[in-house]
């Protein structure tokens, strides 16, 4: 941590000094490793989705039309976009079942150097309980800020701090790590993350202090046939988009995990 002055920061303020401040590495692991599985399943979702690159004519059931429009807004990069298409996502894929909750831009409240401030995941699932589930944060392309990773990393550290807060009210024991599934969507693109969060990181980032411990993010890219292209296209393609939604489907086995 050396050089690097601290100074309690908004999550959408964290850049990649925050990262190296906390002692919080992002490691890239293939997806056999990342999902714990050689196979990915079958996602489960209406076949036109997966046979159509764009809406095909003809009356077709409002689930359907509705992935459709909202990949061809969200494909433009606008944020509001990007977020109900992501929403959209995690509903059509049943991530709010069973009485789980999907949120937009909801704030999350943390301490970072002495200092109450706040986190606003783009989308987030909670229990029926309000703990955070999953959370996921829409990235920029094309600007200054290139690297959105910071960000969802002070937004698990504020759900893991609230999350612990709500059972503390509760007269619960406290938990001391967490792995929050958690997904940075960048236009129609997303990549995949795990975030292990702990009693001590959160104290650290409390006092302002740097960790001993590394924390290790894992990252997954979906393993599509031509990664190059992935970061223009994402699912997108017919060729991107089977596989970047059988993640979607092996994904929900960590929420709430």
């Amino acid at each position: 941590m050396a050089n690097i002055v601290l100074s309690a920061k908004s999550g959408s303020d964290w850049t990649d000094n925050e990262l190296i401040a906390f002692n919080i590495r992002v490691n890239t692991v293939n997806a056999a490793t990342f999902f714990n599985t050689a196979q990915l399943p079958a996602p489960l979702v209406p076949p036109v989705i997966l046979t159509n690159e764009k809406r095909p004519q003809g009356p077709i059931p409002k689930p359907t039309r509705l992935f459709f429009r909202h990949m061809k807004d969200a494909a433009t990069g606008e944020e509001s976009s990007v977020n109900a298409f992501a929403a959209f996502l995690l509903g059509m894929v049943e991530y709010d079942e069973p009485d789980r909750v999907i949120h937009q831009r909801k704030e999350v409240s943390f301490v970072m150097c002495g200092t109450v401030v706040t986190a606003k995941p783009s989308v987030c699932v909670m229990s029926p309980e309000s703990q955070y589930l999953l959370l996921v944060h829409e990235g920029e392309r094309g600007t200054s800020r290139t690297n959105p990773e910071p960000q969802l990393a002070s937004e698990a550290i504020a759900a893991f701090y609230q999350n612990n807060l709500r059972r503390k009210l509760a007269g619960l024991p406290e938990v001391d790590s967490q792995i929050f599934p958690g997904i940075i969507m960048i236009g129609a693109v997303p990549t995949f993350y795990r975030i292990p969060i702990t009693a001590e990181l959160v104290n650290r980032v409390q006092a302002g202090s740097f960790p001993p411990q590394v924390t290790v993010v894992q990252r997954c890219v979906p393993p599509v046939p031509n990664p190059i292209a992935y970061p223009e296209e994402g699912l997108v393609p017919l060729a991107n988009r089977a596989i970047v939604l059988q993640c979607f489907q092996a994904f929900k086995a960590f929420v709430g995990a």
